[in-house]
């Protein structure tokens, strides 16, 4: 039995209001300070002044009543993403019930399933599209079986199948061009544009894709020529079904896709060219949702019901990015923002602005473990990265960038991640025996990303 079998930690909600009792404590200890502001003429937000910290001599004290008071307001402030995410999981809710992401991802793997490096190829690539567009990710576990057996049955193993998708995924939200979970959260947070800097991350995506795909391609053939070589060799696995339960691909089916992507160009164009926000993206995703019903005849009411059902879906999200935006309120109210700021600044500042974006990948790599929802950890961590970005010379694009492959390299090994640890136990994959065969992934894709984050500061990435 491995030993991380039983490995457990508290949820995720815990963990965040801890980190708001750690932030009210500091609020009485650690010095008092602000920098001084200015507004950027290029994005028209405001960005700290190098330089112009100063520790304030008359002192703020919060009382201990402020831990429980911060948490109705920071969901008030945070309101808009809030609302947003609620929007989105209903649409997609509706989507998912008219059946055409199923037939989809069926059809796929269907076509691809004789051909096993076109199935490694092709599968990853949409797992990687889906999550970096429209931030998918649990809607692909039921499919882990179907994977687990057209893999088997051209002599690849379990965790080649779950190599394909959570490898997909995962690089998928680390590169994503415009996730509504990660990347216009982490955006609005850092006050940028939604959506703004696709080019470049559309520019990494198939670079990036094809590390990955390399990776699972070159283990399926050490296994393909020797199954003794399989990390699950020793492991029966009772998963493998011969029936592939997802439904036939219809035209309605076809037009739904038609309008996702439409919606997706329409999105990138209202941004860069209208000045789309988040009140015109969540009408543009609530409107999707109304148009998939209507091409999917699903009735009114069941319409209803089903986007009542996705939008409570996403509570617990949108309770973490409360719970997140609660941490920064108490730093804000009790003036130690900037003095934490201004401390992590100090050595990054040292090493220079190439490394100090590596260090801000390593940072929220790390931050992965305790906060594994992106939401909530653009949340808690863009307030502080953000500003630390201006202090060094890393644009506040780069820090996204830098928060995007934390949170998305790091979701494919983390044990906090609950879908990576559900995709396992369908497939019948020893935690410990994932990690041997994804970490070597992790560190191809944190020198990529390492290498990737400079060239961004260097070429003045906005």
């Amino acid at each position: 039995m491995s030993r991380f079998e039983n490995f457990k930690v508290p949820h995720t909600l815990v963990l965040l209001m801890a980190m708001m009792a750690i932030a009210l404590v500091a609020t009485w200890v650690a010095p008092q300070g602000s920098f001084d502001m200015v507004t950027d003429e290029e994005t028209g937000g405001e960005v700290v002044v190098a330089g112009s910290y100063q520790v304030h001599d008359e002192r703020v004290w919060l009382s201990p009543a402020e831990l429980l008071m911060v948490v109705p307001r920071a969901l008030a402030d945070a309101q808009g993403i809030i609302f947003f995410v609620f929007l989105i999981g209903g649409a997609l809710a509706i989507i998912r019930r008219t059946g055409a992401i199923d037939a989809m991802l069926g059809r796929i793997l269907e076509t691809l399933g004789q051909r096993g490096h076109w199935l490694i190829i092709g599968a990853m690539f949409v797992f990687a599209a889906a999550s970096g567009t429209f931030g998918m990710a649990e809607e692909y576990i039921p499919f882990i079986a179907i994977l687990v057996t057209l893999c088997a049955a051209m002599r690849m193993d379990a965790v080649t199948a779950v190599g394909i998708m959570v490898c997909g995924y995962g690089i998928g939200y680390g590169v994503a061009v415009m996730n509504p979970f990660t990347v216009l959260v982490a955006q609005e947070v850092s006050g940028l544009d939604p959506a703004s800097g696709w080019g470049f991350r559309l520019a990494i995506f198939l670079p990036f894709l094809a590390i990955g795909v390399h990776h699972v391609w070159s283990y399926s053939r050490k296994v393909q020529a020797n199954p003794e070589t399989s990390l699950v060799y020793d492991i029966p696995n009772p998963h493998i079904k011969d029936d592939h339960e997802y439904p036939e691909m219809t035209w309605a089916h076809r037009l739904i896709l038609i309008a996702m992507l439409g919606a997706v160009v329409l999105l990138i164009v209202g941004v860069t060219r209208w000045g789309w926000y988040l009140t015109e993206l969540s009408a543009l995703f609530f409107g999707l949702g109304i148009l998939a019903a209507i091409i999917g005849r699903v009735g009114v009411n069941d319409s209803a019901k089903v986007f009542c059902e996705g939008a409570a879906l996403m509570t617990t999200t949108a309770l973490l990015i409360g719970f997140a935006r609660g941490i920064a309120m108490l730093m804000e109210d009790g003036q130690i923002l900037h003095t934490v700021v201004h401390v992590l600044s100090i050595p990054l500042s040292a090493v220079g602005a190439e490394l100090s974006a590596v260090g801000m990948l390593f940072i929220q790599t790390i931050l992965n473990l305790f906060i594994p929802s992106g939401s909530g950890q653009a949340y808690a961590t863009m307030p502080i990265m953000a500003p630390i970005g201006d202090l060094v010379g890393v644009s506040r694009q780069v820090a996204v960038l830098a928060f995007q492959f934390g949170d998305g390299f790091a979701n494919m090994f983390v044990p906090t991640n609950a879908i990576l640890m559900g995709i396992l136990g369908i497939a019948g994959i020893p935690y410990d025996r994932w990690l041997r065969f994804i970490f070597p992934l992790i560190i191809k894709l944190m020198m990529a990303g390492s290498i990737t984050l400079a060239i961004a500061v260097m070429i003045g990435y906005q």
